[in-house]
């Protein structure tokens, strides 16, 4: 792989020694894909951890009518599938859909795994990983469960700023084309109520443009509203 430069600025990789991390880097897959284009499937052996290089990646799962539901929004740098890859004959429980051309960086479950032998930090460090999404996972579910839909929907525009905010003169680009289909399900809310709340946030001025160019006008409104609440949605959180 030629650009080494990912694996040291993961700090899930900062505890390897310089020879694993250049044994890392050598068995490191670099992947392009094209838009649309599924780096895997529902159901599809979990064999590889992916890091995203370049592009934008949604996480999609089948409903039991056959729609294709956002989970959450992949952006340079996130990891995904570790947890179906970190357990031997485990599968993907849903889909990577490329929303843009991407890069993405695979490494085997068994090259990264042989490494952790050697090196029981970490070990440590993908045990916390995993942790963290664990919790994510139950914020996410608590944030389900007690917060109101504006809430809800407050707080995953607030970390997709952060996350994915280009500054202009109006203010934090989201430099990531959504639906509002798509914000309904990763918000867990009907598309009718999302776009009356979408709308609502832009009367309000907090919001300018459309859901497929959308301007982050006033992010301190948004904090303030999403705040209310005592958990919030992250952009990379899974339902």
């Amino acid at each position: 792989m030629s650009d080494q430069s990912v694996f040291r600025t993961l700090p899930l990789f900062n505890c390897l020694s310089e020879a694993d991390r250049a044994e890392l880097e050598k068995q490191a897959v670099e992947q392009p894909w094209r838009k649309d284009e599924f780096i895997f499937r529902q159901g599809d052996s979990a064999e590889w951890f992916h890091i995203l290089k370049e592009g934008t990646v949604k996480c999609v799962k089948s409903s039991p009518e056959g729609r294709e539901v956002t989970l959450k929004v992949l952006l340079p740098g996130d990891l995904f599938c570790c947890e179906a890859s970190a357990f031997t004959g485990s599968s993907h429980p849903g889909c990577a859909q490329v929303m843009e051309n991407a890069k993405v960086i695979k490494i085997s479950r068994k090259v990264l795994f042989e490494i952790i032998q050697r090196n029981p930090e970490a070990a440590i460090q993908i045990i916390s990983y995993l942790g963290d999404r664990l919790r994510e996972v139950q914020d996410s579910a608590k944030a389900f469960a007690l917060d109101s839909a504006e809430q809800r929907l407050a707080s995953l525009l607030v970390n997709l700023a952060r996350k994915a905010g280009i500054c202009e003169p109006e203010g934090l680009r989201l430099n990531v084309r959504l639906t509002r289909q798509d914000f309904a399900d990763m918000a867990g809310l009907t598309l009718e109520t999302t776009s009356r709340i979408l709308s609502r946030f832009k009367k309000e001025h907090l919001l300018i443009g459309t859901a497929r160019r959308l301007v982050v006008s006033d992010l301190a409104g948004l904090k303030a509203l999403a705040s209310e609440s005592s958990s919030s949605l992250n952009v990379t959180s899974q339902k």
